[in-house]
């Protein structure tokens, strides 16, 4: 069994797999007289592959037992696909190059207030959260074609992630 360390998530350390989204850094605009902030440009939606179109939708996660057990990896060959905390509870983000290389896998801890959009092809663990009912922005692609690639790893490869709870 192989455990998983898990590292604080970050632009620079994400930047393989795709994007952070955060407002740390960003240029704010005020709106609405002064009583809004818009950031902008915060991610790359990348959805119109083979005609699709963006998809917007709204996702509650459940806790899995710890140890977190990842024997599925997932990938969007016709899409990114962005997740936003809508709860500001920290949560994880698991990505790998290649799921049959062990040392491929990097596993983050993400703050409430991060979101990542994950880069088409991406491998990706489905949403790891650390707090029941997490709601979740999801923007992704929607349309013709087969968007989704599953890989679920064999009994040799058994990888688990031992997170630090912070349950409601």
């Amino acid at each position: 069994m192989v455990r998983l360390s898990i590292e604080p998530l970050t632009k620079q350390a994400f930047a393989p797999f795709g994007e952070v989204i955060e407002i740390d850094g960003a240029i704010s605009l005020s709106i609405n007289q002064g009583f809004a902030e818009r950031f902008n440009d915060l991610a790359e939606i990348d959805v119109t592959a083979e005609g699709g179109q963006t998809n917007i939708s709204w996702f509650f996660a459940s806790m899995r037992p710890a140890p977190i057990a990842i024997r599925l990896m997932e990938r969007h060959p016709l899409g990114s696909q962005l997740f936003m905390p809508l709860n500001g509870a920290d949560w994880l983000v698991v990505v790998c190059t290649d799921p049959r290389k062990p040392e491929s896998y990097r596993a983050f801890a993400a703050t409430g207030k991060q979101g990542v959009n994950y880069a088409r092809n991406c491998w990706h663990h489905p949403l790891l959260v650390l707090k029941a009912a997490s709601p979740f922005l999801v923007v992704d692609r929607k349309g013709d074609g087969n968007n989704l690639e599953e890989y679920w790893l064999d009994e040799t490869m058994q990888l688990d992630l031992m997170p630090d709870r912070h349950e409601a």
